[in-house]
């Protein structure tokens, strides 16, 4: 029976982690570069809490 090769294993886990850390921030760049979308509550810019109730 062949031996594992734990090195190579360790080398693929380290890639993807790289990989993942690279696409998480790229994503969180993209979401601030981005104008807030339509209908969201940081766009309500009126200051008054909404009614309930109505």
């Amino acid at each position: 029976m062949a031996k594992p090769n734990f090195e190579f294993q360790k080398r693929q886990k380290e890639l993807e982690k790289k990989r993942k850390k690279e696409e998480k921030k790229q994503r969180k760049l993209d979401r601030a570069a981005a104008p807030p979308a339509e209908g969201s509550e940081s766009a309500d810019s009126t200051g008054t809490p909404a009614e309930p109730g109505l």
